[in-house]
This record gives C-alpha cells, sequence and structure tokens, in this order.
C-alpha cells in the first residue's frame, strides 16, 4: 500500500507547509473573539458546492466553485474557513437526510431514550432537526417538540412523518420569539453548531430559548481528532468552524453560559457532545479534563494546526498514487458513498470520472445525480454488488464498519474497499 514516510519525509513536508503558511492572514477577523491575528493551516483551492450535486442534464452549465481555506485564530484558537457562502445556497435544498445511516439511527435511538430518561423534559427544541430522525422518538412519546429546519425539502418528509417542523434558520431573534411562547427545556443540536457563520448570535439564541433549570446539548466532530488524524475532508463550506473545548469555553461564557460537562464519541471520526447550562451551574471534572488534554497536545500553538496541511497532502499523493497503479493493473474503480467528504477528498486529489466509473449511494435524493465538481455519475447502493468493480474507495470513511457490513455481498464476489483515512487500508 503507497503511503508516505512517517519519518523525515513527511516530517520535511509539514515543516514546509509549515513555513508557508505562518505568515499571518491579512484582513482577518475571528468571528467569535474579533481578534485580527489569524494564520492559514489549509488551503484546499477552489471547491465546489460538497452537497450541491448536479444532475447529468448539467454537464454543460459552469458548475460555482468557492475558495476553501482554513485559519486558526492565534487570540483564542478558533478554527474557522475564511470563505462564506450565503446558508440559504447551502441549505434551502439539501440531499442529505439522516435516516438513510444505520449507525445514524441507532445513535440517535439511543441518545433520546437517555435524554428522555436523564432530563424528563417537558419541552424539547431540536436545531437543524433534518428528517426528523432524532425527534421522532420525542413525539412517539407525545412530549411536546419543535423542529427547527431550514431545508424545505427535509422538514416536508419531518412533518409528514409527524414531527412538528419549522422551516427556519435558527438565530437570537427566532429564539426569543420561541421563547415568548414557551422556554426550552432541553435544546438538542446535532451537527449543526459548525454550520453557523454568526457563532455568538447562535449562543445567544441558546441562552434566550433555554428554561432557567434546561439544558442544550451539542455534538460535533473534535477538531483535535481532525488534526491528529489528518481528517481533512472534514473541512468544506458547510463547516464554518472546527472545534475543541478549549476555544469554546469562552464563547458560552460571553452570553452567560457554562459548559457543564463533555463527553466523547467515536462519530464522525471522533466527536464532542457538550451539555450546556446557565453559568449559576457549576461544571463537572470531564470540562477540565479534556481542556488539560487538549492544551498538552498544543492547540494553544500554531504549530499544532500547521501540521494538517502536510498530513491531507500526504494523503493526496497516497491515494493517487494508489489509484494509478491500480487502474494500470487494469482494475475497475468504483466508489461509495457520496457524502459531502468524499467530495472534497475527489476535488482535492484530482480524482475524477477518469478514475472512477461511479459512486453508489443509499440516499435515493442523490442517485441519479453526480458528484460536484468531478462529474461522476451516483447510482443506488446495489449497483456495487451488481457491477462488481475490483476495488471501491469508501468515500464515506467515518461509517465503514457499517458499509462493509452492508455491503457482504460485493466483498463476497472478490470486491474490496480502499479506506483513505483515517490510515489508508484495503478491506
Amino acid at each position: 500500500m503507497p503511503r508516505c514516510q512517517l519519518g523525515v519525509s513527511l516530517r520535511t513536508r509539514s515543516e514546509m507547509v509549515s513555513e508557508a503558511h505562518s505568515a499571518k492572514m491579512e484582513n482577518f477577523s475571528c468571528r467569535s473573539c474579533s481578534d485580527a491575528s489569524g494564520e492559514l493551516v489549509l488551503d484546499l483551492g477552489e471547491q465546489p458546492l460538497s452537497n450541491n450535486l448536479p444532475f447529468p442534464g448539467d454537464l454543460d452549465r459552469p458548475e460555482p466553485r468557492f475558495p476553501l481555506r482554513l485559519v486558526v485564530c492565534t487570540g483564542c484558537w478558533l478554527l474557522q474557513i475564511t470563505d462564506l457562502v450565503p446558508p440559504v445556497k447551502l441549505f434551502s435544498e439539501y440531499v442529505y437526510f439522516s435516516s438513510y445511516s444505520d449507525a445514524w439511527v441507532k445513535h440517535t435511538a439511543e441518545c433520546a431514550s437517555r435524554y428522555r430518561d436523564e432530563f424528563a423534559p417537558g419541552y424539547v427544541v431540536e436545531i437543524a432537526s433534518n428528517d426528523g430522525c432524532l425527534l421522532r422518538h420525542f413525539a412517539e412519546a407525545d412530549i411536546p417538540h419543535l423542529g427547527i429546519e431550514p431545508a424545505g425539502n427535509v422538514a416536508a418528509v419531518a412533518n409528514e412523518n409527524g414531527v412538528h417542523t419549522r422551516v427556519d434558520f435558527f438565530t437570537e431573534n427566532l429564539a426569543r420569539e420561541l421563547a415568548e411562547e414557551r422556554p426550552a427545556d432541553l435544546i438538542l443540536a446535532n451537527n449543526v453548531f459548525a454550520h453557523v457563520p454568526d457563532i455568538n448570535d447562535f449562543v445567544a439564541g441558546l441562552k434566550a430559548l433555554l428554561a432557567p433549570e434546561g439544558s442544550a446539548i451539542l455534538e460535533f466532530p473534535h477538531a483535535t481528532e481532525m488534526i491528529s488524524q489528518g481528517e481533512f475532508d472534514t473541512i468544506y463550506h458547510e463547516h464554518v468552524f472546527y472545534f475543541t473545548l478549549t476555544a469554546l469555553e469562552p464563547i458560552f461564557a460571553r452570553h452567560g453560559l457554562r459548559i457543564t460537562r463533555v463527553e466523547r464519541t467515536p462519530l464522525h471520526g471522533g466527536s464532542l457532545r457538550l451539555f450546556v447550562r446557565r453559568e449559576k451551574h457549576e461544571s463537572d471534572v470531564s470540562v477540565a479534563a479534556l481542556i488539560s488534554e487538549e492544551k498538552e497536545l498544543g492547540v494553544t500553538s500554531a504549530s499544532f494546526y500547521h501540521a494538517l496541511a502536510g498530513k491531507a497532502a500526504c494523503t493526496r499523493d497516497s491515494l493517487r498514487e494508489q489509484v494509478d497503479a491500480l487502474r494500470a493493473q487494469g482494475q475497475t474503480l468504483a466508489a461509495y458513498g457520496a457524502a459531502a467528504k468524499g467530495a472534497v477528498l475527489l476535488n482535492y486529489c484530482g480524482l475524477n470520472n477518469n478514475q472512477i466509473d461511479f459512486v453508489s449511494d443509499r440516499n435515493p435524493h442523490k442517485q441519479g445525480r453526480l458528484m460536484p465538481g468531478v462529474r461522476v455519475p451516483i447510482v443506488p447502493a446495489t449497483e456495487l454488488a451488481a457491477r462488481r468493480p475490483d476495488v471501491a474507495l469508501l468515500l464515506a470513511w467515518n461509517f465503514a464498519e457499517e458499509i462493509i457490513a452492508q455491503q457482504a455481498a460485493y466483498r463476497e464476489s472478490g470486491g474490496r474497499f480502499l479506506v483513505p483515512l483515517p490510515e489508508m487500508r484495503m478491506v
């Protein structure tokens, strides 16, 4: 398996990238603390919107691309992208539906059961509730609830399934409007916190909507895992921020909230679950312990973040070398998982429909479309076993175990999966 050398060559590359990126970013203003000190961490070039999947009839139309650059604020150590795309372009129509991932469905069922027992909420609000995958468990238990979902096509599915959903973006103004009718005993926000450009408005909204003794629970990928494991494909235009607990604590404190507990989950390559309450409540030992661990890793040093560029380049070179070798041997190559991270990986690595014959995916809302930028056709998941390519590049590697189990027939026919991250392997 081709791979970058983990010794001198990788260290040299990381050092070169670090030196190239060590200059301060001009015209930078942190979206959290407004500090002007920002350093470029990784430039992924101009990328298409990773969840805007064109149709075959769009081939003759130009596909918009936007710069995708990651910067760390050296004032508060918050990772953020520099170039924003208006949210209406990203979320008005959305092709990601939570219910098509078995692992996520299982996760939401476990969370709902736990939260009902632990908090006994009288009223639950979920921000970015998608198709109601999580909130439906509260609806089925006759617990008053509200989902807030900006994508009208996704919210329609939730409403059809009995989950009361409002089509809107969550803001402080909306939170105050909702709180006048009824404050929330429990606010849930899974994999949305990183998406909101105005992070101070979002946190102020949590404070405005939260009942005096209420709790907010937020889940999102942990930036230290992303950096340490070289998970550069987690970076795309929808993800404005990449969080460490160190960078988050002052944001909540600024708005009269406190992180009272933190837990780690294995989802999405390593995530955090934050429990947030009003500032009168105390934090338990988990918060101080993780902040101490992060600082030992070096999250308050720019060099920790600059290592990501070298790791991304290493993965790109190794993957292209492996794909070229497979094609030279006459082997056929497809991919699995039309995920946003897959679009970033393919575009950054320069892999397109010349190397990848098709991408299989379970989500019917993606089937019949094309991967953005690289124009690889997306087909049903059943096509993987039916067409039997020699190798399938696993783009949704964060659900590798689930997908490999689902595709037992493909593997039994001799097919193999090439998993690109966090360490490249063939299974």
